[in-house]
């Protein structure tokens, strides 16, 4: 066989195992990757929903932590109401028992 029929077989041996070989590898790697895409949008797509719910439900915190420190307020001079309410009543009986 000379030089240039041996170079045509394997050239022709080399373009059918990439036919037959590398060409559906890589169709399967790139399906394989086409998949893997989907599902990471899928999943990216599901934490955004569970971002969202979680911004939404958490939303009211800063509301909360202003009405704690109302609260605390009201607590406060609910305390000092009651200390006059107790000094007006010692007065008031001892006014009555002065009668």
């Amino acid at each position: 066989m000379e030089l240039p029929g041996l170079v045509a077989l394997i050239w022709g041996f080399m373009l059918l195992v990439t036919v037959v070989v590398v060409v559906p590898l890589v169709i399967r790697l790139l399906h394989r990757t086409y998949l893997a895409a989907r599902q990471l949008e899928h999943d990216t797509a599901r934490a955004l929903a569970g971002g969202v719910g979680i911004a939404g439900n958490t939303a009211d915190i800063e509301a909360l932590q202003s009405t704690i420190a109302v609260a605390t307020d009201i607590l406060g001079s609910s305390r000092a109401i009651q200390e006059h309410a107790a000094t007006i009543e010692s007065a008031m009986a001892g006014r009555a028992a002065g009668r």
